[in-house]
């Protein structure tokens, strides 16, 4: 990842003091600015807090302090001068830049009766990295699809493991083939524009040559809109949440389409206690679970089980 990509994002003052800094890219995860309080990056080594010298610790102590002109700042870089034309991305509390990065945001709420209109006084902005690593769901791949067959897979994972990241891998595989299996045409719901991460349309990460992407669409509604017009062999989507995506994951099925999807939690025997899954797991709906696990690195593989909960 180009260092460049990431700075050029930020307030001048903020630029300055990560291009001072030695940060390895490629293995940090966010970058969060809050007004009058320490700048913070997490990486896949834990916190850090961005000090005034230009370099890093632990522990607080002559941190740098972000002002409100750094967020007015970036917040500037970061829409292109516009922020009115991110005026719909903002109502969802975030907004895609170039790379397929997401930059949250929080503040006051402005309320239209009971929809949100938009957002004021933006008080904290969280630049969240989009990372790409092909390859990284090889050794999944023959538990997942063979040439006859794909099956029903349902990704079970703690927050921050690399559950999207792995997902946009087996996606790129089904779309490109893989060691003589052929491809297949995948459609994906993007729902929060962090799987492909388009920026003006265009998908930042490679998905593969053979998918087709809804950004930006409620992921329900966006599974049976590819259903009816893209004829694909599986749908992707990531964060399954409410009652309306599984009762549109059981359209997918019953229309022969196959379904890559992922779920936070740290088990399968957590999720069978959620009402909102227990119908979908007493049904056997998904016949492989992969299951992540906390590791000093994203994408670490705990185990993978059969649609009874048996390791394959």
């Amino acid at each position: 990842m180009k260092a460049e990509q990431i700075t050029c994002l930020f307030a001048k003052n903020i630029r300055r003091l990560l291009e001072e800094t030695p940060i390895d890219y490629d293995k940090l995860y966010e970058i969060r600015l809050r007004v009058g309080r320490p700048l913070f990056l997490i990486s896949s080594r834990g916190e850090f807090f961005l000090k005034r010298s230009g370099n890093f610790s632990r522990e607080p102590g002559e941190d740098y302090l972000v002002t409100q002109e750094d967020l007015r700042e970036t917040l500037e870089y970061v829409s292109g001068y516009s922020l009115y034309a991110y005026e719909e991305e903002l109502r969802q509390g975030y907004l895609t830049v170039q790379g397929g990065h997401r930059v949250g945001v929080t503040g006051k709420v402005v309320l239209d009766g009971y929809k949100i209109k938009g957002m004021k006084n933006i008080s904290c902005i969280n630049l969240r990295l989009a990372h790409q690593i092909r390859g990284c769901a090889k050794s999944l791949m023959p538990y997942i699809e063979t040439k006859d067959q794909i099956y029903h897979t349902l990704i079970i994972s703690p927050p921050r493991c690399g559950k999207t990241t792995m997902l946009r891998d087996i996606i790129r595989h089904i779309s490109n083939g893989w060691n003589g299996v052929p491809g297949r045409n995948v459609g994906v719901v993007d729902e929060r524009s962090e799987l492909a991460g388009c920026y003006e349309g265009i998908p930042q990460n490679d998905l593969g040559i053979r998918t087709d992407i809804l950004d930006g669409c409620p992921k329900a509604e966006g599974m049976m809109m590819l259903i009816r017009s893209m004829s694909p062999a599986v749908i992707a989507v990531d964060e399954l949440g409410n009652y309306e995506d599984i009762h549109a994951i059981e359209s997918v099925i019953h229309c022969g389409c196959k379904l890559i999807a992922t779920v936070h939690g740290e088990s399968l025997e957590e999720l069978k206690r959620k009402p909102l899954f227990e119908k979908l797991l007493q049904d056997q709906v998904f016949e492989r679970y992969i299951l992540l696990e906390r590791k000093n690195r994203a994408g670490v593989v705990k185990a993978v089980l059969d649609r009874n909960g048996v390791s394959c």
